[in-house]
Order: C-alpha cells, then sequence, then structure tokens
C-alpha cells in the first residue's frame, strides 16, 4: 500500500490505470467506511481511499477543529482492506490559492433537507468531491445511502458535467441495535449512546405509517413531537421521492419513497434515511 500527499505523486502512481474504485473519506474510519472499500473492490482494481477532512464543507459553528482525526489508525484498517493507494493531501496541497471556483447544486436539490439547515454545505462537498475526481480520475467511486441526499447530488453532478466514471450506492451499515455507523457517533456521551437507537427506531415506524395509508404531514409532524418529547432538537424529518428528494404533491402518481431525518441529541447531530 502507498501512501501519497500530493497530486503529482498520486498521477505519478496511477499512471495507466483505467479501472480504478476510489472511495473518498474524511477519516476517522470505522466499519461503514471498510464496507465501502470492500464493495469498490467488486466494481475496480486497485482501490483507492482518499483522506481529508475538507473545510469548505463546515459552516462557521460547526466541527471542523474538533473532527477526529485518527490517521495512523485509519492507514492500518485501509492497509487489512487492501487499499492500494491512500492519498492523503493536506489543505496546501489541495487549497494551494483561495479556492475561488466553486461547484454548486441547483437550489432545488441543494438548499433543502441538509442544505437548509447547513449553508454551502453541499457547495463545499460537490467542490472537493469533483477536484478528488479530477485528481484520482476513477472509473468507479462508492458513497454510502448513509448520507442520501450527498449521493443523489454527486451522482446528478457526474451525469451534468459529463464525467466518465459509475457513482455506486453502498448500504447503510448500522450497529445491533439499529444505530447508524457515523464518525460523529463518538461524540455521544453512554445514555446518548443508549438513547441514539430511537432515531432509526423513528424512521421505521415513519415508513409504516406512510404503507398504511397515513398523510405524509400528518406521519412527519407526529414523529417530530415523538422524538423531541425524548429529548432530541430535530430539524426535519420529512417524506420525500426518491427521485428528486421533494415531497410528493396531492393528485401525484406514487413512487418510491425515502423518510430522511437529522436531529441533535446532546451536542451531537445525527442524520438517518430508510426508503419506503
Amino acid at each position: 500500500m502507498k501512501i501519497v500527499k500530493t497530486i503529482h505523486e498520486l498521477r505519478a502512481q496511477l499512471s495507466g490505470q483505467n479501472r480504478i474504485a476510489f472511495v473518498p473519506t474524511m477519516g476517522n474510519l470505522h466499519e461503514g467506511h471498510l464496507s465501502l472499500m470492500r464493495l469498490a473492490r467488486q466494481h475496480g482494481d486497485p482501490v483507492v481511499a482518499s483522506i481529508f477532512v475538507n473545510r469548505l464543507q463546515f459552516g462557521p459553528n460547526e466541527d471542523f477543529d474538533k473532527y477526529p482525526r485518527t490517521f495512523e489508525d485509519d492507514v492500518a484498517k485501509l492497509e487489512k482492506e487492501g487499499v492500494y493507494v491512500i492519498f492523503a493531501p493536506d489543505e496546501r496541497e489541495m487549497y494551494p490559492q483561495p479556492q475561488e471556483y466553486r461547484v454548486e447544486p441547483p437550489h432545488n436539490l441543494g438548499d433543502i433537507l441538509e442544505g437548509e439547515f447547513r449553508p454551502s454545505f453541499f457547495k463545499g462537498v460537490c467542490t472537493v468531491v469533483l477536484k478528488l475526481f479530477s485528481c484520482v480520475q476513477p472509473r468507479v467511486a462508492v458513497f454510502g445511502k448513509k448520507d442520501y441526499q450527498q449521493l443523489m447530488i454527486v451522482r446528478r453532478m457526474c451525469h451534468q458535467l459529463a464525467l466518465p466514471m459509475e457513482i455506486v450506492p453502498a448500504e447503510t451499515v448500522r450497529d445491533a441495535d439499529g444505530l447508524a455507523l457515523s464518525s460523529r457517533n463518538r461524540y455521544l456521551s453512554a445514555d446518548e449512546r443508549r438513547e441514539a437507537p430511537e432515531l432509526a427506531k423513528a424512521l421505521a415506524q415513519v415508513r409504516e405509517a406512510v404503507l398504511a395509508g397515513g398523510r405524509h404531514a400528518d406521519i412527519e409532524q407526529a414523529a417530530m413531537a415523538a422524538i423531541k418529547g425524548r429529548g432530541w432538537q430535530p430539524d426535519y424529518i420529512a417524506v420525500r421521492k426518491r427521485s428528486d428528494l421533494l415531497a410528493l404533491t396531492e393528485g401525484q402518481a406514487a413512487e418510491p419513497l425515502v423518510v430522511l431525518a437529522a436531529a441533535k441529541l446532546g451536542s451531537t447531530r445525527l442524520i438517518d434515511n430508510l426508503e419506503i
């Protein structure tokens, strides 16, 4: 396994490779990330992973400085998974000048749900992902469904910009109690960790209510009130169309749906989703 720090080294290392499978990460790796590496191997060879905490996608009051950085542990995990190259640039390498050119997703997709509560988040995500794609030049890239909106935005960006790669979705990996794996789970206290699976349970209850024919707005309000009553601070619990993440309007033909949620438990903000 090679660890490279510069774009020049990366391109030299990958020269001649035309079946690269790429997994971008911000490090602090857990089993969910490692499952992405295994899926990547099914779709290409060699497997390349990046570790870069991207300042552009953090808001002014978010946790960029305290985001866990566990590089040595991450390297050991990726080596066990047979990753060929780890691209681990620093900020000066990725942004040698101020990143004045940005990639902005359409407002009707980038400014809803996560985008409403984290302004400019998806602009930062798209900008760094496009830059990483330019550096790695993969044939496929793997993104987890846990970040459902991010997956959709990245996939559409690739389609509209005619990027020569496939975006492969990976199912959410959960602990035995149902909590979706996340790097931010380590912020939870012991009591909060015991409570955290309630978010996944709330999504399962929403799915059951939707399948039973309930009115979506009423189901969403009930779910928000229930989790708020348990001490959470919910940003949204929303039933949306999988095709565009917009609400299904009255009179529209039925189509596949997903319920998405974001809520704070103490000081930790968790997100999750469940397809219906």
